[in-house]
């Protein structure tokens, strides 16, 4: 996943985890996305992530490798939170998969409508795509105008401020609280 559009760039359904379909995985993100410069891979702390073959393939790509804090549950909180979203998404199967096909086909629908449709709280509800190829600030400056009209046309129905429709900042994984974000961006 993109930390700053949230947008899901790579995935597989696997019977097993290991380091070598991880660094498999990565490499064919890394090549759809046009092989950028300058990554830091964040993760968990898990064999897979940890092990040689992977992080030797971060380095051959020069892509920094982040591990999650040992013992800090919720130190990954973007993958953390689309899990969540994947789990209770209404469209999740009450009953386990048939297989790896019928896994592989839902988890691509999901993704899909993840990266596509579902609108982000995280980045003020615009959608992963929409983030990561820059269009979010032309849908948070419609969405501002069309409120600005319902708010002329009928101010009874206003009480507070509107929404800021304003597009998310920077993006930061473990801030330092003692540095502004403002600094951090400039």
């Amino acid at each position: 996943m993109d930390v700053y559009s949230r947008r899901i760039k790579g995935w597989e359904v696997a019977q097993e985890e290991s380091a070598g379909r991880a660094a498999a995985l990565f490499r064919r993100a890394w090549e759809a996305a046009g092989r950028p410069a300058g990554l830091t891979l964040h993760s968990d702390n898990g064999g897979p992530m940890k092990g040689s073959t992977m992080l030797a393939t971060l380095q051959r790509l020069g892509v920094v490798p982040s591990f999650s804090r040992p013992r800090v549950s919720d130190d990954n909180p973007f993958s953390e939170a689309l899990f969540r979203t994947l789990k209770y998404c209404p469209a999740y199967p009450d009953r386990p998969f048939a297989g790896l096909e019928e896994a592989t086909t839902w988890v691509d629908r999901f993704v899909r409508w993840y990266n596509t449709q579902h609108l982000h709280s995280g980045i003020n509800f615009v959608t992963p795509d929409d983030r990561h190829a820059g269009r979010d600030q032309h849908v948070l400056e419609h969405r501002r105008a069309v409120y600005e009209r319902a708010r002329r046309r009928r101010p009874e129905r206003w009480t507070g401020t509107p929404r800021d429709w304003t597009p998310t900042g920077p993006v930061l994984l473990n801030p330092n609280p003692a540095v502004p974000a403002t600094k951090l961006a400039a």
